[in-house]
């Protein structure tokens, strides 16, 4: 058998053997039931800013209010999973994201500073992807390397693969910045209700399309390179 056919055979198995990329994604960040339970505290401090603004249009009271929402709303899902033995790790990482936005509203009085931190780690997530192309170590390769292919880095001998995972890594850096960018032009407007909703909305949607096209773009690749002769 040559080199190529075993590789195939062997990939073929490891890919019998893993969950599909899409799966394997979405458990590392949680799952599906994870990704949705994060935005939950976001939305309750939406609504609860909007509508107790609505009560008390001046002073903190309402923002205070809307932060305790949020915050308790955290807890009582990172509880709900406890409760069913299912794994915190997630739901943990989202509480520390909102009690450290709820904490920086509280103290400033400022309900766009809840959204502080998100917008941070857009920047950070963007400008590490884009320094992991400079260096010829594409993000999502590696992200794909843990997820979908047993932890072999193989995809680095491949010069098609690595433009593929480069211009994908590319890609997500683009849209993690275009959402910080919208996000800090809504924070330096002052619009904070559209803030929020900008945060919800750039959520699930970029998420959802870069995931797609990342699947599309590795299978592509590995389908003509199982075409080719051996």
């Amino acid at each position: 058998m040559s080199e190529r056919n075993r590789y195939q055979v062997e990939t073929d198995e490891q890919e019998q053997e893993l969950p599909p990329f899409a799966v394997q994604m979405a458990q590392q960040l949680g799952g599906w039931r994870g990704l949705f339970e994060s935005s939950i505290p976001v939305i309750v401090f939406v609504l609860a800013n909007v509508l107790l603004g609505l009560k008390w249009p001046t002073g903190q009271l309402a923002l205070k209010w809307a932060v305790g929402a949020a915050v308790a709303t955290a807890l009582g899902i990172a509880v709900i999973r406890l409760a069913q033995r299912r794994p915190v790790r997630h739901a943990i990482n989202g509480l520390f994201g909102i009690a450290l936005g709820a904490w920086l509203a509280w103290n400033s009085g400022d309900a766009r500073d809840f959204y502080l931190p998100g917008i941070i780690l857009s920047v950070v997530y963007g400008v590490a992807m884009i320094a992991s192309i400079a260096l010829r170590q594409p993000l999502v390769g590696w992200i794909w390397t843990v997820v979908a292919n047993g932890g072999l880095s193989d995809w680095r001998e491949d010069q098609r693969m690595v433009r593929t995972f480069s211009w994908l890594t590319g890609l997500w850096a683009a849209i993690y910045l275009l959402k910080a960018a919208v996000q800090s032009l809504l924070y330096l407007a002052d619009q904070a209700t559209a803030l929020g909703v900008a945060r919800i909305v750039l959520g699930y949607p970029p998420y959802a399309l870069l995931l797609a096209v990342s699947i599309w773009a590795v299978r592509r690749v590995r389908r003509d390179q199982a075409a080719l002769p051996a």
